[in-house]
C-alpha cells in the first residue's frame, strides 16, 4: 500500500500520459519518450565514496521523470513542472561549466558532458516533472541527470552502460554543476533494484545488490526532511574533500580507502587533531559498511541499528557535518523506539533516516515534529521509503 499522500505534502508525481499532454501544450509536438530515474537514500557510508571506499545506497520510490524531443536544429528548450523558472532556451554551442542557473545546470551539464565525450547530442525539448525533495539530501539533482542521460542514451543511440553513464553524469557535476561529488548517487539511480541496496566499491565502480526489506522484519525507514536546505557547491564539503587528501598524502596512500582501523594509531601521530577526525570518520565508516553489508546477508536489517547510530555519532563529531536540526531528529528518533538512525546525504542540512518498527513509527513521528516545533524549528517532513527499481524508460 503506498503512504505517499498520507506522509509526503509534496505533489504526487504525473503520470506519463500527463507529462506527454503538458510536453504537447508546452511545445506543440509529442515528444519522443518519457524517461524517470529515482532519487537515493544512503543507507551507510557517507563521504567515503570520493575516497575510493564503499557505500550502500539504494533508489527510492520518488523519481525524476523527463519528457524529452529531439530537435533538427542546436537549440535547447528546458521547462519543469514545479517553480517560476519559465522555459529556458541555449544554444549546444553556448554551453559553458558554471553558465547555467537553477535545476537547468543538471540536464544542461549531462548534454555537455556527453557532447565532451564526443557523443553528437542535437537539440532538445524537455519537460521535468520530479517529486524528489529538494535539498533535503535525497539526491534530486542526480535523478534528474540519470532520468536526462537515460533519455540521451537511447535517443541518440550512445549504447553506454552504467559505468560510463555514471561517470558522463559525474563529470556534469564536477566540471559543469560544479559540485566536487563522488559516484555514488548515480550508481544508486542508475543500478538500484526493488527490495535492494547497492553495495558499490567506488575504487573500480563493483557493484553487487545487497537484500534490504524492511517490512519481512517489521520495520520502516522513516526520512526526516529537516527542511534545512544544503549545497554541495558550498564550501563545507570541498573542505572536507581536501582534509581527506591531505590525510591521504600525509598518510602515504592513494586514497583513504587504503587505510583500516589498525593505521588509526599511527594517523593520530602524524596528523593534526581536525585532519586526524575527518581521516578517522572515513576509515571507521568504511568498516562500518562492510559490517552492515555482512549483517544484512545474515541477520537482516533488524540486526543494523547501533551501526547506523555510531556512523551519525562519527559525522556529528569527527566529520562535523551534522546541524542542530539532524541530531534532534536523530536523537528524538532513537528516544522513542527507533532502533538505529543517521543523516544522510552529504550534510549541513537535508534529511536523517530512522529504521524503525511498524508499531512505533506513529510514536516517533510525533515526537519529532513536537521537538522541532518545541525548538522552534520548521515543520519536518516525514515519509517513508522502500529501496525501488533504478532508471528505466516508462512511455
Amino acid at each position: 500500500m503506498s503512504t505517499r499522500n498520507q506522509d509526503h505534502n509534496q505533489a504526487a508525481p504525473a503520470a506519463p500520459q500527463d507529462l506527454v499532454r503538458r510536453f504537447e501544450q508546452e511545445f506543440g509536438s509529442a515528444p519522443d519518450g518519457v524517461w524517470q530515474a529515482p532519487g537515493r537514500v544512503n543507507l551507510i557510508g557517507e563521504h567515503t565514496d570520493y575516497n575510493e571506499g564503499f557505500v550502500l545506497p539504494f533508489a527510492i520510490d520518488r523519481t525524476a521523470r523527463v519528457a524529452v524531443a529531439v530537435r533538427q536544429d542546436a537549440t535547447v528548450r528546458l521547462l519543469s513542472t514545479f517553480g517560476d523558472q519559465g522555459m529556458v532556451t541555449a544554444s549546444l554551442e553556448s554551453l559553458r561549466p558554471g553558465a547555467a542557473k537553477g535545476w537547468t545546470k543538471y540536464p544542461l551539464g549531462v548534454v555537455w558532458a556527453l557532447r565532451e565525450r564526443g557523443i553528437d547530442v542535437p537539440g532538445l525539448d524537455l519537460l521535468l516533472d520530479s517529486d524528489v525533495p529538494l535539498g533535503a539530501g535525497l539526491s534530486s539533482s542526480h535523478a534528474i541527470e540519470c532520468a536526462v542521460i537515460s533519455a540521451l542514451n537511447e535517443l541518440t543511440g550512445a549504447g553506454l552502460g552504467a559505468e560510463d553513464m555514471v561517470l558522463a553524469t559525474q563529470r556534469a557535476e564536477n566540471d559543469f554543476v560544479g559540485a566536487p561529488t563522488g559516484i555514488m548517487d548515480q550508481s544508486a539511480s542508475l543500478r538500484g533494484s526493488k527490495g535492494r541496496a547497492v553495495f558499490l566499491d567506488c575504487r573500480d565502480q563493483t557493484a553487487r545488490l545487497v537484500p534490504f526489506e524492511t517490512e519481512p522484519a517489521g520495520l520502516v525507514l522513516l526520512v526526516i526532511d529537516t527542511k534545512v536546505s544544503h549545497s554541495h557547491a558550498d564550501g563545507g564539503y570541498a573542505s572536507r574533500r581536501a582534509s581527506c587528501e591531505l590525510g591521504a598524502e600525509i598518510m602515504g596512500v592513494k586514497a583513504l580507502r587504503d587505510l583500516d582501523v589498525t593505521d588509526l594509531e599511527e594517523a593520530s601521530g602524524l596528523l593534526d587533531e581536525i585532519t586526524f577526525r575527518r581521516v578517522r570518520h572515513v576509515v571507521t565508516e568504511n568498516d562500518r559498511v562492510l559490517q552492515t553489508v555482512e549483517l544484512l546477508a545474515g541477520r537482516g536489517p533488524g540486526a543494523i541499528g547501533p551501526l547506523l547510530d555510531a556512523s551519525h555519532a562519527s559525522m556529528r563529531d569527527d566529520f562535523e557535518i551534522s546541524c542542530p536540526e539532524l541530531d534532534l531528529a536523530v536523537d528524538t528518533a532513537r528516544a522513542n523506539g527507533a532502533i538505529g538512525a543517521r543523516m544522510t546525504g552529504g550534510g549541513f542540512g537535508g534529511a536523517a533516516i530512522a529504521l524503525t518498527p511498524v508499531d512505533s513509527a506513529p510514536t516517533v513521528r510525533d515526537a519529532v515534529a513536537k521537538a522541532f516545533a518545541d525548538a522552534g524549528f520548521a515543520a519536518p517532513e516525514i515519509f517513508t521509503v522502500s529501496p525501488a527499481a533504478g532508471a528505466m524508460r516508462i512511455a
